[in-house]
């Protein structure tokens, strides 16, 4: 996908200017280490201090609070009820049993919630771990094979892949794909076992470069990769920095279109910020593929923006200094060079759930998991969800796969115990019949009480909104249609609202940013349709706009692709940097 700026006249190449602040504590870090030993054993404060608090996110773990309750620790002058949150390195989403069960005991044991969330990043998260705890959760981790290394922070995050890799033999080669790049793109420095897990400390030389692909300052911002196979595009493509598109020939994966520059996050009143769809480099032979992750991360991580961490991603860099010259210093650093793009489509996004059977004769259950949260729900909505899936991984054989839209996979069941994992899941609330098409469509982010960036409510605020308008299209005739629905707490991308055919993102308490206009392929950026619109006015706005697409769509006509062609609104075509203008 092209956005009209492939060439630039006189590119800037490097930004010039005072650095952010990141860029001296990364500098200063000792390689990620700074003094978070010594802030550990200060009991003085749950929170961690200074630098620490952002150098903490390269170890995949983030500083937050209980906002329900802090403005009344505020009156008690207390200090917030500081906890992190820690996200899990799982690329392409495997999970064992064993594993699974020594996280369902720490989530019981050790954190406020209790909970285990499954997130767009095809990982889980514990939230609410504190501070004399943080040790601890780490060692759990590290003693089943686990890690939270560069979940967070500004390094390559984890590396998604088209869920459930064993349907053939093209998706487990994928899967092992996102495992090579994940480890080529680590950081390698030894800080996250020295401070978590005791191991001593081993100079390097003087001589010796620590970090060849990241540097001693690390990337200028986050970096997300995937791996996806067509025509699913269930891990959101356009969301992401840099995405290796899955091009086959009789079944036999043969390599990859590469794209790079995607990304959702913005700034909500800042027009220099916008979401951008990636742009296609070209086809490379599955051989040249760590040589092209490694240029393109090294080119980023040289020529993105230090000055300005708001336009610091890869997007806006492809953007400074063109696409063209982009991607012609990728192919210098990896001594490649890209060939024709092959053709491929994405025809539909999301996840199938239901029992599928895979190329060895096993069987693999998707299970729909609202807002990816596992927990054992009590009151008017009765699920065991939590003590369901622990029986289950305490009789499964083969794995669990979480996907990048909050669901999870029962992986690898022989035939013969198929009835009883699926009872278990019927017995406690994995599976629902009744769950419908439009809220297994709809995603949120987690938003309030947690997350300290959130505007407004977005996992608690869903599974009402997902109710009404579940009503609004039974009224409108739409009962057997549905719409790709989103709503994140804020506009830094995390629940994908920015590919959402409808895509609601927090302004303030109650109040939303409404866009229209994606499409079901992921590959279109939506556009500002209302501002400020409070939770009544969404609803009204959604039953407006349906009773207009059942009356006035063509036969099979999607939501997101009627808002443009009826004119609600425009589609974002030339160039993303007029995002914000119509």
């Amino acid at each position: 996908m092209s956005n009209d700026f492939t060439k630039v006249e006189n590119p800037v190449l490097i930004v010039e200017g005072k650095q952010a602040d990141n860029e001296r504590l990364k500098a200063e870090s000792d390689y990620l280490r700074g003094t978070i030993v010594e802030d550990l054993q200060d009991r003085i404060t749950g929170g961690f201090t200074s630098d620490n608090f952002q150098l903490i996110r390269t170890h995949g773990m983030y500083q937050q609070d209980d906002r329900d309750i802090r403005a009344e620790r505020q009156k008690q002058k207390l200090e917030p009820l500081h906890n992190v949150m820690l996200r899990a390195r799982l690329p392409g989403g495997i999970i064992k049993p064993s594993q699974w069960l020594a996280i369902d005991k720490f989530a019981d044991d050790y954190t406020s919630y209790g909970s285990i969330r499954l997130t767009t990043r095809q990982t889980f998260q514990f939230h609410g771990v504190l501070k004399p705890n943080i040790k601890l959760m780490h060692q759990t981790l590290n003693s089943v094979g686990l890690d939270s290394i560069a979940t967070a922070g500004d390094v390559n995050r984890n590396v998604l892949c088209t869920s459930n890799p064993v349907e053939s033999s093209l998706h487990q080669e994928a899967y092992e794909w996102a495992t090579k790049i994940s480890e080529h793109l680590l950081p390698k420095t030894r800080a996250y076992a020295e401070i978590w897990l005791d191991e001593e400390r081993v100079e390097t030389t003087e001589d010796e470069e620590v970090e060849p692909i990241l540097g001693s300052n690390y990337l200028p911002r986050k970096f997300k990769t995937t791996v996806v196979i067509p025509p699913n595009n269930d891990i959101d493509v356009h969301a992401n920095d840099l995405n290796f598109v899955a091009i086959s020939e009789n079944g036999e994966l043969i390599g990859f279109n590469v794209l790079v520059g995607g990304g959702l996050a913005m700034t909500h009143g800042d027009n220099a910020t916008y979401p951008r769809c990636a742009d296609d480099f070209g086809f490379i032979p599955k051989e040249h593929t760590l040589a092209i992750a490694a240029a393109v991360v090294t080119t980023q991580r040289d020529w993105g923006n230090r000055v300005n961490r708001k336009n610091a991603k890869t997007k806006y860099t492809l953007d400074r200094v063109g696409v063209d010259t982009f991607k012609a210093e990728v192919e210098r650093r990896a001594g490649v060079k890209f060939s024709d793009s092959r053709s491929y489509e994405f025809t539909h996004r999301g996840d199938n759930f239901g029992w599928v059977e895979g190329i060895d004769g096993k069987h693999h259950l998707t299970l729909f998991i609202e807002n990816g949260r596992i927990l054992d729900f009590e009151g008017t909505n009765v699920k065991a969800l939590k003590t369901g899936m622990r029986e289950i991984a305490q009789i499964h054989k083969g794995d669990f796969r979480l996907t990048a839209n909050q669901n999870l996979i029962v992986a690898g069941v022989d035939a013969a115990d198929k009835a009883i994992i699926e009872q278990l899941a019927r017995d406690h609330g994995l599976i629902n019949d009744g769950v419908s098409k439009q809220r297994k469509s709809s995603m949120a982010c987690v938003a309030f009480p947690t997350c300290p960036l959130a505007m407004a409510e977005a996992e608690r605020y869903l599974p009402g909104l997902v109710d009404d308008v579940e009503k609004i299209l039974t009224k409108n005739g739409l009962q057997d249609d549905s719409i790709i629905l989103r709503v994140t707490g804020c506009p830094n991308g995390c629940g994908r609202a920015m590919l959402a055919e409808i895509g609601l993102v927090g302004k303030g308490p109650g109040k939303y940013n409404m866009y229209l206009g994606s499409d079901l392929a992921g590959s279109r950026v939506p556009k500002l349709y209302k501002e400020n619109v409070d939770e009544a006015g969404v609803l009204s706005e959604i039953d407006g706009l349906s009773a207009r697409w059942a009356a006035e769509r063509n036969e099979g006509e999607a939501f997101g692709d009627f808002v443009i062609r009826a004119g609600i609104v425009e589609q974002v075509i030339v160039s993303f940097r007029d995002f914000h203008h119509a």
